[in-house]
Order: C-alpha cells, then sequence, then structure tokens
C-alpha cells in the first residue's frame, strides 16, 4: 500500500527555521515527482514547491529564496527546509507524489506549521 507521512511541523516565531519531511513507502520512489502544498485557515490549497524525477525545483514566488525542497532516492524521503518564517507561512503542509508508472496522485495526512509573531 502506497503511505506518504509527512513529520517535522510544530510552533516557531517569525524568522525561525523548520525542516519537514516526507517519507514514502509502497512506490518506486525515484519514478515520481514529488511535491508540498499548503493549506492555510479559511484558503484553498496552494502549491508551495515541487522537485522533478531528475532533481529539477520550482517554488512559489511567495517562497522563493526562504524555502529549499530536496530529496533522498536512497531513503524514499523528500524535505523541505523552511527558513526566514513569516506568519502568512501558517498552514497545514502536505506532500504529494505522481509517477510514472500510474495515473493516480497520492497524498500524506499533512503537518501543521505555526507561526507566530
Amino acid at each position: 500500500q502506497v503511505r506518504l507521512v509527512e513529520s517535522g511541523g510544530g510552533s516557531v516565531q517569525t524568522g525561525g527555521s523548520l525542516k519537514l519531511s516526507c517519507t514514502a513507502s509502497g512506490l518506486d520512489f525515484s519514478d515520481c515527482g514529488m511535491g508540498w502544498y499548503r493549506q492555510a485557515p479559511g484558503k484553498e490549497r496552494e502549491s508551495v514547491s515541487g522537485i522533478s524525477r531528475s532533481g529539477s525545483t520550482s517554488y512559489a514566488d511567495s517562497v522563493k529564496g526562504r524555502f529549499t525542497i530536496s530529496r533522498d532516492n536512497a531513503k524514499n524521503i523528500l524535505y523541505l527546509q523552511m527558513n526566514s518564517l513569516k506568519t502568512e507561512d501558517t498552514a497545514v503542509y502536505y506532500c504529494a507524489a505522481i509517477c510514472l508508472s500510474s495515473a493516480t496522485s497520492y497524498w500524506g495526512q499533512g503537518t501543521q506549521v505555526s507561526v507566530s509573531s
């Protein structure tokens, strides 16, 4: 069974840092493009960052220069390093996978990130 499990969320003050992890199982991790999404209270889900099978990265303008996405294919883990956090980064963060071998996308349960001033 495919599972994506996020961890690393928590509560920090503005300017602080967190590193999120997404551990995948039940899929060919190297065959999948991966991404981070977030949903803030009262708002719709938005894309934060993505990383392709080859390692190419993309970022939303709101996080570019502050967040870094990476992946460890040997360990089947996706990371999101978040620096210089702002209150507007407060959201539930989800990881997602879309793989060459399947038309189905997979989602984790999410991890809460709360940033206060």
